[in-house]
Parts: C-alpha cells; structure tokens; sequence
C-alpha cells in the first residue's frame, strides 16, 4: 500500500471535513473562498480543513492563477477501504475459528440438555 491509511482516517474522522470531501466530489472542484461561501465559517478556516485533507492525501491541488482548486483524489481512499478489507477479513478469519472451537462445547450442552 503506498499511502497511510491512518492519515485518511485522521482527516475524515471529522464530519466538517467529510462534508468538505462531498461538496468536493458533488461540484469536480473547488476553492476555499467558493465551499466558505456556503457555510458559516470563514475561508481561512475552510483553507485549513482542505489543507489537513491535502496532506492526507484526500484531495488534491492545483494552483490556477489566484486560485487553489482542490479535486477528490480516490486513490487514497480505495487504498482506505483495501485497508478495511483486509482488517475485516482478518477478524472473519478468527471470528470463524473462534466458532469452529466453540461448537463442540454447544453441542454437547445442547445433547444433554443443560443451558449454557
């Protein structure tokens, strides 16, 4: 895997940030001073969020002219959800053997009519 997913995870672990990233992908691109404009912060702060995004990989950025126009990068988050995958094919694994080891045990208390 070539980025960090914890980055990813970092930077969307805040739901202004998560809107941020839609209202990205909603309009292809965008500047601070136009996703400011809809919401009830300031550029500067609008900027900060989407630089945090940036660095994580989320976004990225090209300068034209004046402008800094910020583009979803869906790389890093397929990388994100290979990441999830993995993990989650991992605890299925271990959940499996986990009841693979358990059965037996339900078994007999359930043959001897006894309650767990």
């Amino acid at each position: 895997m070539v980025g960090n997913p914890g980055l990813v995870f970092d930077a969307l672990g805040d739901p202004g940030r998560r809107a941020l990233v839609a209202s990205v992908a909603e309009r292809g691109t965008a500047t601070a001073t136009e996703l400011a404009s809809e919401l009830p912060v300031t550029r500067q702060a609008v900027a900060k969020q989407l630089a945090q995004l940036a660095d994580a990989g989320v976004l990225g950025s090209t300068r034209v002219g004046r402008e800094t126009r910020y583009r979803v990068t869906p790389e890093s988050l397929g990388e994100a959800a290979a990441w999830l995958a993995e993990v989650g094919s991992a605890w299925d694994e271990r959940l499996a053997r986990l009841a693979r080891a358990l059965a037996p045990a339900a078994q007999s208390t359930k043959s001897s009519g006894r309650l767990a």
